[in-house]
């Protein structure tokens, strides 16, 4: 007797051996149940969720000759004779390969005469959404009101294409992608029923690797059973799968958490040794990525059968829920270059590269690279902006003045344990080169000019009387001006501004923006300055808060002298007018 593959053999006869799909079981059980029939149907879903099997049953429990049930019997000349393909009156077309106005032409002539063996004749149109336009609309009046007899069932995996015109004429019945625990228990079944030796977590990873098509888990399981030799081993079936050892990603994770290049280097030559795509593998570490960020957000998530769920939450607890984010995306992005890359070993390490610059040199802290050379000692008065005193941030972001790329300038000799942002607490001293350099205070609407005393000193030293949204105003900023209106000024010093951005403005203050911000600052002052950005609460208003209050008092100054006019007084008072607010604007 020849062998019959699983995905047939255990294809299911009944609505009561589905797995899954229970919202569509339902609702066509009852309508068999009460005969509250429609003339045709569509059922949608991705590959494998058991379409045409639902479409075979729905023609049996329509022409079972026990009647119109829910319940075929399985054993009446209809329903085996479809079961086994021969029944007359079901006819199944592939609209695949069946595509033009002719076919669908043949099935609507042969529509008008009654059933031969069956009480209707039904058309089970597969991938419908491959005919012709023509097509569809030759089928169309036939599909609103076709004989009493025909019933159409429609099959697609892609919806978006069928017209609108035959989606509304058929009830529509969406199913779902198979879970790989459903997937995993069905296996679970079926290998129990064949006698068939096999480990648990070898099911697990069929289940996986099936992404919701239980005709796919079926596939790799007969080609694990071949593989295994009749038993299903979990080394066998990662050995198949090929995939599955998904340790490179890991080590690919640690590697840029060490901050070591020369590791994720090894690991891309690692990757082309064992023969995978880095298209691939770029694939894969983005759907790693995101187990993690699920850990990160709700740590219950991640389902328990889940293989290698230990080591997924260890990384989760060793990364930063923002580096799992920025990460995600540029494998994302990274993945849609490839194309474009010189080669696909190219792409990839660029991509995994970008990552390591991207990260933060040291946690909650973005350091700028700028030149040493103008970096001088604090002046020894600091002033303090008229605000608040500095809160701990809840993440600082550090832009200062360094010959080194990406690291912090040395700190002070004297007050070497003291942060930028907390000097103005130091008790003030006044050197004599500090005396000589001093600057008399002026509106920073008016810089002034002062003569260096030595070649060494800043050519041009505009000074500032902490009016910063003054300051915002006079500054040439483009884009880098959304950071400044949006931030509160803390604290600055000669050489120092200490800012603070509220939360949901921290896509303002990026890298790129702060450094912008830096060198506007450093052009008027005429010196390097060193600029450092705090995320956290805002206590007092930013420039754009005031601006926005002072928009909307001269808003309502205006409104209040309309509703005072005596004219529109006597308008309203007489006729009935009304004053439509929203048409009122200042001058």
């Amino acid at each position: 007797m020849s062998y019959q593959v699983l995905a047939r053999k255990w294809r299911p006869k009944t609505f009561a051996q589905l797995v899954g799909q229970e919202h569509v079981i339902k609702a066509l059980a009852n309508a068999f149940a009460s005969e509250r029939l429609h003339h045709a149907y569509l059922l949608t879903g991705t590959r494998g969720v058991g379409k045409t099997t639902i479409a075979r049953i729905m023609a049996k429990a329509l022409n079972c000759e026990t009647g119109i049930t829910s319940e075929p019997c399985g054993v009446c000349s209809a329903c085996t004779q479809i079961d086994a393909g021969r029944f007359v009156d079901l006819l199944e077309i592939d609209a695949a390969s069946n595509t033009g106005i002719d076919n669908i032409r043949e099935v609507l002539d042969n529509a008008q005469y009654a059933p031969t063996a069956g009480r209707f004749k039904v058309y089970i149109i597969d991938e419908v959404h491959m005919l012709s336009k023509s097509a569809f609309n030759a089928m169309l009046k036939t599909l609103e009101e076709p004989p009493s007899h025909v019933k159409f069932i429609l099959a697609t995996t892609d919806p978006q294409k069928v017209p609108i015109t035959v989606l509304s004429r058929c009830l529509q019945f969406s199913l779902r992608q198979m879970t790989p625990q459903q997937v995993t228990g069905h296996l679970h079944t079926v290998l129990q029923a064949e006698q068939i030796q096999y480990e648990a977590l070898a099911l697990n990873l069929i289940g996986h690797a099936a992404s919701g098509s239980m005709r796919d888990g079926l596939s790799l399981l007969d080609q694990a059973i071949a593989y295994g030799a009749g038993k299903v081993a979990e080394a066998d079936v990662r050995a198949m799968l090929g995939a599955v050892d998904q340790s490179y990603l890991f080590e690919l994770l640690t590697a840029l958490l060490h901050k070591d290049g020369a590791a994720l280097l090894k690991t891309a030559d690692t990757i082309a040794e064992r023969g995978l795509s880095y298209e691939a593998a770029l694939h894969e570490l983005a759907s790693l990525l995101q187990q993690i960020a699920l850990v990160q957000a709700v740590p219950g998530a991640l389902a328990d059968d889940l293989p290698l769920r230990e080591q997924i939450i260890s990384i989760a607890q060793a990364l930063t829920p923002e580096d799992a984010q920025l990460y995600y995306q540029i494998a994302l992005h990274g993945r849609r270059d490839l194309p474009l890359a010189p080669d696909e070993y190219a792409g990839f390490t660029m991509t995994i590269l970008r990552m390591l610059a991207f990260a933060p040199s040291d946690a909650g802290h973005i350091v700028m690279p700028v030149n040493s050379s103008a970096i001088a000692a604090p002046v020894a008065a600091q002033q303090t902006a008229a605000t608040s005193p500095v809160h701990a941030p809840q993440v600082q972001a550090v832009v200062t003045p360094t010959s080194t790329p990406f690291q912090a300038a040395e700190p002070s000799a004297k007050y070497d344990d003291t942060p930028p942002w907390r000097q103005d607490d130091v008790p003030a001293q006044t050197t004599p080169a500090a005396q000589q350099t001093a600057l008399v205070q002026a509106s920073v609407a008016q810089p002034s000019v002062v003569e260096p005393p030595s070649s060494q000193a800043p050519l041009v030293a505009a000074v500032f009387n902490g009016d910063w949204r003054a300051l915002v105003v006079h500054l040439k900023l483009g884009q880098a001006g959304m950071l400044a209106q949006h931030s509160e000024l803390l604290n600055y010093s000669d050489i120092h501004f200490n800012i603070k951005v509220e939360e949901e403005h921290r896509s303002v203050a990026t890298r790129d923006y702060q450094e912008k911000l830096r060198l506007a600052l450093s052009e008027y002052f005429g010196r390097e300055i060193a600029l450092n950005v705090q995320i956290g609460e805002v206590l007092t208003e930013t420039p754009a808060d005031i601006h926005y209050r002072e928009k909307q008092e001269r808003q309502d100054n205006a409104v209040a002298a309309i509703n005072r006019d005596p004219f529109v007084q006597t308008m309203v008072k007489e006729f009935g007018a009304s004053i439509a607010l929203d048409s009122i604007k200042p001058i």
